[in-house]
């Protein structure tokens, strides 16, 4: 396979689909996955898409670092330091792309998210998964502290000692414990997965851009803000956002109750 093959991309309907595609591997973050993420991103920047998808190929989603390329690297002439940081460097710039990306973002994860490759999951704003699906941050299975975002998604979501807890443990986290832990914000049928995802991402893709894309900005910042600042920050914000097209489309379907046809700007 080249490596122009390991990220695919496809935007069709105002959603921009990214799929890493080395089933052979079952999708680890080689470094031409990493590189193919980050330069699929820089595409979708430039398209017309208003939500992204990320998924993967072949009953995986990621296995998440690679493990062979990282043995191959640790055997070279290469300082030990310096290709474990080469590893960790490729795949850390592309899923903090990933999270700070000014789109929607949609992780949809049918299979196994592991280690680096949860972490891609998680970087994004939503996770839909299939009842079979399942995700770790088992980076002790290969004697190795986390890396690639952990000690910084993780807490965030699960809170500080459950965290704690799922990195000490290496546990493979089934999908309905990962819903009911927020790792997954909907886990939906294997017969009835593709067809699910699709609704929401259209709900998503179909929605005023402009405001979709500055309030997940704001929720971001919220993190940082004190209650004064947020407050101002979604102010100003607002102003901004009150001269887009779709609100103007919004106030008016509202008024005359009926469905708005955003366009995006």
């Amino acid at each position: 396979m080249s490596d122009e093959d390991a990220v695919l991309l496809d935007v069709e309907d105002g959603v921009a689909t990214l799929t890493v595609n080395r089933p052979d591997v079952r999708n680890a973050l080689t470094h031409e996955v990493s590189r193919g993420i980050l330069d699929a991103l820089d595409e979708v920047e430039g398209s017309d898409a208003r939500c992204l998808v990320v998924t993967g190929a072949g009953g995986a989603f990621s296995a998440g670092g690679d493990v062979n390329a990282m043995a191959e690297r640790l055997a070279g002439d290469v300082p030990l330091a310096e290709a474990v940081e080469r590893i960790v460097q490729d795949t850390s710039r592309a899923i903090t792309r990933v999270a700070r990306f000014s789109l929607p973002t949609v992780a949809k994860i049918d299979g196994v998210a592991f280690g680096a490759g949860a972490n891609l999951a998680v970087a994004c704003d939503v996770q839909l998964a299939s009842e079979e699906s399942k995700i770790s941050f088992g980076f002790r299975q290969v004697g190795l502290a986390v890396d690639s975002g952990t000690s910084y998604f993780l807490p965030r979501i699960v809170g500080e000692n459950t965290a704690k807890e799922l990195v000490l443990t290496g546990e493979l986290v089934e999908a309905d414990r990962a819903e009911s832990l927020g790792l997954f914000n909907h886990v939906y049928p294997e017969s009835e997965f593709d067809e699910r995802a699709a609704e929401f991402v259209e709900e998503i893709a179909t929605g005023p851009t402009v405001a979709l894309k500055t309030s997940k900005r704001l929720v971001g910042q919220g993190f940082e803000s004190t209650l004064d600042q947020a407050m101002e920050n979604e102010a100003a914000a607002q102003a901004a956002v009150f001269e887009t097209h779709d609100h103007r489309e919004g106030a008016e379907s509202f008024m005359g109750r009926e469905e708005p046809d955003f366009e995006g700007w």
